[in-house]
């Protein structure tokens, strides 16, 4: 089913939604969670783990068993191995504790288990709070790779922090023109060579619309205190359509023409070349 569709649209009230995390239509099993206070003497707050310290952390575990007189095999060795992967990778997991006595309830804080991939979703109230969400605008496939983790980190942030989104956003336009051979520098001077290389100038108006270049604009990166959730909005597309006239429609072009046989392609550059030198002349 088609997650854009309301009734797969996650809340604390179904039973069944898309999954935040790999995107199913699914089955969602609720969770109640309990609590009990941090208050061993050597242990006053939240212990993380990181990747570095797991032979010192595996160690340990192996003289705990010892002193217990319980012997591992190799079963439990690659049980602890998966716990302390999912352990460094900061996101929530379940752990089965074999106990049935827990000192209190939390409430108004719950999680949803996916049936299809088994992660879960954090909820405070009726909000979801982990992972966060993300608006449904993808980046345009052909941007380089460093461009995109940019977007996507604004996809993340611009709920929350719409001016955050806006500057990293600016930060995308600027290194995108540096891709298409401008400097880089001045936003208005850059996008106004790309409308003489073919960028629509309707684009360059739209720009102007959200103060992105101009008197008005910030540097690439600054957080303009004018800046909304509507404008990073503006920003998402923007980009999209500067990489689509920019970069795909060009490499749409070349695919086609180099698919050509060779006899007519080399018919047709030297039709460009002769063209070409008469221009010149």
């Amino acid at each position: 089913m088609n997650s854009s569709n309301a009734d797969t649209v996650p809340a604390i009230n179904k039973t069944a939604f898309a999954c935040p995390h790999c995107g199913a239509y699914t089955t969602q099993y609720w969770h109640e969670l309990y609590s009990k206070s941090i208050d061993c003497e050597d242990k006053k707050t939240p212990h993380l783990f990181f990747p570095d310290m797991k032979d010192k952390v595996l160690q340990d575990f192996k003289k705990i068993n010892s002193d217990t007189g319980r012997t591992l095999d190799k079963n439990d060795i690659e049980k602890f191995c998966d716990w302390f992967e999912k352990q460094c990778s900061g996101k929530p997991f379940l752990v089965n504790i074999d106990s049935t006595w827990v000192p209190c309830s939390v409430n108004n804080i719950h999680f949803a288990k996916c049936y299809n991939c088994s992660e879960i979703s954090i909820w405070v109230y009726d909000q979801m709070v982990y992972p966060c969400k993300k608006i449904e605008i993808l980046p345009n496939s052909d941007i380089p790779e460093y461009i995109k983790n940019l977007f996507e980190e604004a996809r993340q942030i611009v709920n929350s922090s719409p001016k955050g989104a806006a500057a990293l956003l600016r930060l995308c336009i600027q290194y995108i023109c540096k891709e298409l051979g401008e400097e880089g520098r001045n936003l208005d001077e850059d996008i106004g060579n790309l409308v003489a290389k073919g960028l629509n100038p309707t684009v360059h108006k739209a720009l102007d619309v959200v103060r992105v270049i101009g008197n008005a604009a910030v540097h690439p990166g600054e957080i303009n205190l004018n800046d909304n959730r509507e404008i990073a909005l503006q920003l998402f597309d923007l980009i999209n359509l500067i990489a689509d006239q920019m970069i795909s429609h060009p490499k749409k072009v070349d695919d086609l023409f180099n698919k050509l046989p060779e006899s007519k392609r080399e018919s047709i550059e030297q039709r460009n070349a002769k063209k070409t030198g008469k221009q010149s002349q």
